[in-house]
């Protein structure tokens, strides 16, 4: 019997690729709008406007689907909205069984109300805080740096600050074109040289070279989509695949891929969910992983994704498993804490839903 979505949802979960502002509900969208007299909102009833985004989210178009952050990020310019965002997510993430989650936002987004970019780091990491008391949820936080910005050194020392009271790395997003991940080298260099943890967005809107610049010339720890490397394998009539140097690197290396299905539909990186390279590259043995990107936007959940490969490939517990183990492998938080995690929470977590099917 296949994993359905209600068993799936008490499955022990990890997440490492969602954006705090992809992910707001959208009655609070509407509550904090009202609350802060933002008055751009498309609409205030939060059902038209949940269904706005889903709408202008489905356009095929990165930029297109970068823009609807506009809304989202308009209503987080206080402390008060930035701890009720950072709450509402850890609660919403744990009634969905993520057991551990790295939820990423970019503080310089934040400030146009006079906010700090240290307030604004310690409102949502009091949010997470929040959310988190008494679930059975623990919540790291990325601090983004957007790479058509300069900002990336002074977010980078950011991180670097807070690294012991909740931030457990750094990343880079928006448009990859035109903005290669080494105009953004020497905050690279700076993180390397503090022993700190980052993920690059790359190989989502752009090929090859926005993975191997990430990788080769930034020294990602992590790949954020990274779904283009599916252009450097070669599939045969006899299905046997042929790597060039650039995926067998990734590979052998067990670079984590941060895969989100459905956004990756969205923006136009695959065709279908079936037709997503996430299927070949689960075949061949690489470090993927399972994410949600921006559960508003794409109107979905971690163990929403799971279903959709479930229905799409035929998997099992054993895969959803290996997807599980491969995301807490991978995550930013010391290695006997994500083994503590992996034996005593994952494994006999599924090992229980595996008996009961």
């Amino acid at each position: 019997m296949s994993p359905t979505l209600d068993q799936i949802r008490r499955a022990p979960k990890v997440l490492l690729h969602d954006h705090l502002d992809g992910g707001l509900r959208a009655e609070t969208i509407v509550e904090l709008a009202r609350e802060t007299d933002y008055g751009r909102l498309p609409t205030t009833d939060p059902g038209h406007l949940r269904q706005w985004f889903e709408e202008a989210c489905d356009s095929g178009s990165l930029e297109r689907y970068l823009e609807t952050f506009d809304h989202t990020v308009g209503v987080m310019q206080t402390r008060e909205a930035l701890s009720r965002v950072a709450s509402e997510c850890a609660q919403d993430l744990a009634a969905d069984g993520v057991v551990y989650a790295e939820v990423r936002f970019a503080p310089e987004q934040h400030t146009s109300r006079g906010l700090s970019l240290d307030q604004v780091v310690e409102a949502v990491l009091d949010g997470f805080r929040q959310g988190s008391e008494g679930r059975d949820i623990r919540v790291g936080t990325l601090l983004t740096a957007m790479r058509h910005q300069a900002r990336s050194m002074e977010i980078a020392e950011l991180a670097v600050r807070y690294r012991d009271v909740g931030v457990v790395g750094f990343d880079i997003a928006g448009a990859e074109a035109g903005y290669p991940p080494t105009r953004h080298l020497d905050a690279f260099e700076y993180l390397q040289r503090e022993n700190a943890h980052f993920t690059i967005h790359a190989g989502e809107a752009f090929g090859l070279p926005s993975i191997w610049q990430a990788i080769q010339w930034c020294g990602a720890d992590r790949l954020g989509h990274g779904v283009r490397i599916i252009d450097d394998i070669t599939v045969a009539g006899d299905q046997s695949a042929k790597l060039g140097r650039l995926a067998a690197y990734v590979r052998d290396k067990r670079i984590p891929l941060e895969m989100c299905p459905t956004s990756n539909l969205q923006t136009g990186a695959a065709a279908s969910i079936a037709e997503h390279p996430i299927g070949l590259l689960r075949r061949l043995y690489f470090r993927v992983t399972v994410n949600t990107d921006n559960r508003l936007m794409s109107s979905t959940s971690l163990s929403q994704e799971f279903h959709k490969l479930v229905e799409a490939f035929g998997y099992g517990w054993d895969d959803l498993q290996w997807f599980t183990v491969n995301a807490m492998k991978s995550a930013f938080i010391p290695f006997d804490e994500r083994l503590a995690l992996i034996n005593g929470v994952i494994k006999p977590g599924f090992a229980q839903l595996k008996w009961q099917s």
